[in-house]
């Protein structure tokens, strides 16, 4: 019984370190986000650190300031989303079948 104990918390910690090796590797992984039909694009890496902005001369408009804060909210709020779903697609071998919330 003793004996499968430490192995079952050998694997445990494997896999621990395995799961921390690869949310450390996410924040090397950029994912990008886009608005405006690409007027507007934000590029984000896996730890959900906005790492770049690009805004083409054309999405801005002196006369419509809030066209371009809409767009750059919605290319921000697509990129965050594109990390969570990489982040959830690199780390879901190591809690699937668990319960864990913010995974």
């Amino acid at each position: 019984m003793r004996g499968n104990m430490n192995n079952m918390m050998r694997q445990v910690q494997k896999m621990q370190k395995q799961m921390a090796e690869a949310q450390e590797k996410l924040k090397d992984e950029i994912v990008e986000g886009t608005a405006g039909g690409g007027v507007v694009t934000v590029k984000a890496n896996g730890h959900k650190q906005i790492v770049d902005v690009a805004i083409q001369p054309e999405a801005v408009d002196p006369d419509d300031v809030d066209m371009l804060q809409d767009l750059v909210l919605a290319a921000v709020n697509d990129a965050l989303t594109k990390a969570d779903e990489l982040t959830a697609q690199r780390l879901g071998k190591f809690t699937k079948g668990m319960n864990l919330p913010g995974f």
